[in-house]
């Protein structure tokens, strides 16, 4: 075989036994480029609302960003870029094009893809935009959903986001029946000595499981953090409560697929 061949089966076994072992990975964003100008687009549309001239430092614009904005307006404001940014006919397939290449490795290349990107502003010691700990698969997400996560903005400590690695998620959910758990705080402090902390630079993804237990807590950082994610799964793996033309829309389907899915037997078989 090829050593060139050889070292792209080696790179992928190893990239598939992590995400395996673990139930997430963290790699470098495949198109830089792209993503640069999904940053700019933000920056763009945000100044916009804003009034104000196209800042000249893009990452202190939006590490500082809750000297502008007044924390009763941040959902209203975040809603108008949400909305800005999902009406381009072209952002979807750029942020996909962001970490295409693992994603196929992972799921498949007959893919649908999450019909809006989401967008999390979070402010230093603003508990209004907290996700307790959780799994998205309790809530109507099928198991099947690969999410991808992409922060804007250097992220670290409180100022990111917490998960529960696979080995210990088997291990709780075996006997989370029998934890006297009332609320998210509490079984956050049941897991609180087994999660990982997640450091993720601007130009990198994660890539992760949403059977894993994960959330956020305040953020104490004196910066603003800034994120997207959006769902991917296989196009004929289950589907939960969230379904095809409601939740999710085809992203790649392939020729013979097409001619499947629309043939229809000659009357009289």
């Amino acid at each position: 075989m090829d050593k060139q061949v050889q070292n792209r089966v080696n790179d992928f076994d190893a990239f598939s036994k992590k995400f395996l072992e673990i139930g997430y990975v963290i790699r470098p964003i495949v198109n830089l480029e792209a993503l640069n100008k999904i940053r700019d687009t933000v920056i763009q549309v945000a100044a916009d609302i804003l009034e104000t001239d196209i800042p000249k430092d893009k990452e202190f614009f939006l590490n500082s960003f809750h000297y502008l904005i007044d924390y009763n307006k941040l959902n209203d404001f975040r809603l108008s870029i949400y909305n800005k940014l999902n009406s381009f006919p072209w952002f979807k397939s750029l942020f996909y094009s962001l970490a295409e290449s693992y994603i196929k490795s992972l799921v498949g290349n007959e893919l649908v893809i999450q019909k809006r990107v989401n967008l999390s502003i979070q402010l230093p010691n603003d508990d209004s935009s907290l996700l307790p700990v959780h799994a998205d698969v309790w809530n109507g997400d099928s198991p099947y959903e690969l999410v991808m996560w992409i922060p804007i903005v250097d992220c670290y400590d409180s100022k990111s986001m917490f998960i529960l690695p696979i080995g210990e998620e088997n291990k709780i959910s075996k006997s989370i029946k029998s934890f006297r758990t009332k609320s998210s705080e509490d079984l956050f402090d049941i897991i609180k000595g087994n999660i990982k902390w997640l450091d993720i630079k601007y130009g990198e993804v994660l890539l992760f499981s949403q059977n894993l237990m994960h959330g956020n807590i305040i953020n104490k950082e004196n910066e603003t953090r800034w994120s997207m994610n959006c769902r991917f799964k296989s196009l004929f793996s289950p589907y939960s409560s969230k379904k095809l033309g409601e939740f999710f829309e085809p992203l790649s389907i392939k020729p013979v697929t097409k001619l499947g899915m629309n043939y229809k037997f000659p009357k009289g078989f």
